[in-house]
């Protein structure tokens, strides 16, 4: 599977700081300090609607995170599934009447349209559940053979008990894990079950679903961590510096993929910090599929809204909060937009220097974006106010909003 096209990211003068991000799992700050090639991986779509603004906010969360990589002058091994086939997926085609292949297909399009007119950087490795079958299946059967795992009814089931570091991601309680498991997918009271928390890694073939050739484990499809698992250890392998997703994602997706690959491998952990980014609302609710309350990023474009108005809108906001989409909250990020470029338009400015450097303080700073459009705005009121006779600023204003926020102006 391909992504899509890489926008260019400018180099800025000097080099940008380490960065200190929220950890999931410690509950603080950490330092992360990757050596020369920075390893991240982020959880992908489930093709079987376009991409709202909660996706969008997500994936402009960890386009900073490599972004702030990138102006330590890193490079970045960036990897992102596609789950191309699932329960929802499946539904959904049923609804519709339509092929679960071409809805998946159709979507996955429209989303990699999106995140180039977002100018989301790409991931290197963007990998799809269906193709990376042929790696799970092994995967799975060592963890059966193992004992850590156990069939039931042609199904075969992870035990959790099997890693002794699991429920360290979310470390949430047992009460609050099961009722999660139960509204995300998981099967809790599912009789004959080791644990009711226990995640499908294999699903044995249903009539009138897809399936694949499971080996020694016969016909069917993968449970949806076991997925991200295999992708994960044979793109980065074990101890990568940031696993990725929206906060829906701590319990169960990343907390069952730590368990599976800590249980196949032996070492702990299976990354370096665990990063989640808020959820969005409208009207009260967090937006989602399943309530049918969604603001979708390729209906605004075609409505004529500039993508980077759209991105400035995402990053009115701090990744990790919670927050609601408003009109308003995308009218103030045309406004800004209109003003920035209205800034650097001009021949010359007030020094820049100084932004650029509180730009990279604020990112560095676990994402601090509203900062750092705060410190933009000040300059292009001075600017408008006063001007200045540097004629190199507003260029240089124009590279760091783009390497750094991933805004063109």
């Amino acid at each position: 599977m391909h992504a899509w096209p890489a926008s260019e990211v400018p180099a800025l003068p000097g080099k940008g700081r380490d960065l200190r991000i929220h950890d999931t799992a410690t509950g603080g700050r950490v330092t992360l300090a990757p050596g020369p090639v920075a390893r991240i991986y982020v959880c992908g779509i489930t093709p079987y609607d376009a991409t709202h603004m909660g996706h969008a906010a997500t994936y402009n969360a960890f386009d900073l995170v490599q972004r702030v990589w990138l102006d330590t002058k890193r490079q970045v091994h960036y990897v992102q599934n596609v789950t191309d086939v699932d329960d929802p997926l499946l539904e959904r085609a049923i609804r519709d009447g339509i092929d679960w292949v071409g809805l998946a297909e159709r979507e996955t399009a429209l989303f990699r349209e999106d995140m180039t007119a977002l100018r989301m950087l790409p991931p290197q490795h963007y990998i799809g559940a269906v193709e990376a079958i042929p790696g799970i299946v092994p995967l799975v059967e060592r963890l059966r053979d193992s004992g850590a795992a156990y069939e039931l009814e042609g199904d075969v089931y992870f035990s959790v008990d099997a890693d002794p570091h699991f429920g360290q991601v979310s470390n949430y309680t047992t009460e609050l894990m099961r009722h999660l498991s139960a509204e995300r997918g998981g099967d809790p009271d599912r009789p004959g079950k080791k644990n009711p928390l226990d995640p499908m890694l294999w699903m044995a073939a249903r009539e009138g679903e897809p399936s694949w050739d499971g080996a020694s484990l016969g016909p069917g499809r993968p449970g949806w961590h076991i997925e991200c698992v295999a992708i994960a250890l044979d793109h980065l392998g074990m101890g990568f510096d940031v696993q990725g997703g929206g906060s829906d994602l701590i319990f169960p997706h990343h907390e069952m993929g730590a368990s599976h690959a800590q249980t196949l491998t032996g070492e702990f952990p299976m990354a370096k910090a665990y990063v989640h980014a808020g959820m969005v609302g409208l009207d009260g609710e967090k937006m989602s599929k399943s309530r049918g309350n969604l603001v979708f990023v390729s209906k605004l474009r075609r409505d004529g809204v500039d993508p980077a108005a759209i991105r400035l809108a995402l990053l009115s906001h701090r990744y990790r909060d919670d927050w609601e989409w408003t009109d308003q909250v995308l009218q103030d990020a045309v406004e800004r937009l209109g003003r920035w470029r209205a800034a650097v338009s001009r021949p010359d400015g007030p020094s820049a220097d100084a932004l650029v450097e509180e730009l990279r303080d604020a990112l560095s700073d676990d994402l601090d974006t509203p900062t750092a459009l705060a410190a933009v705005d000040r300059w292009a009121t001075l600017q408008e106010a006063e001007g200045g006779a540097d004629d190199s600023a507003p260029g240089l204003v124009s590279r760091a909003v783009d390497a750094l926020l991933g805004v063109a102006l």
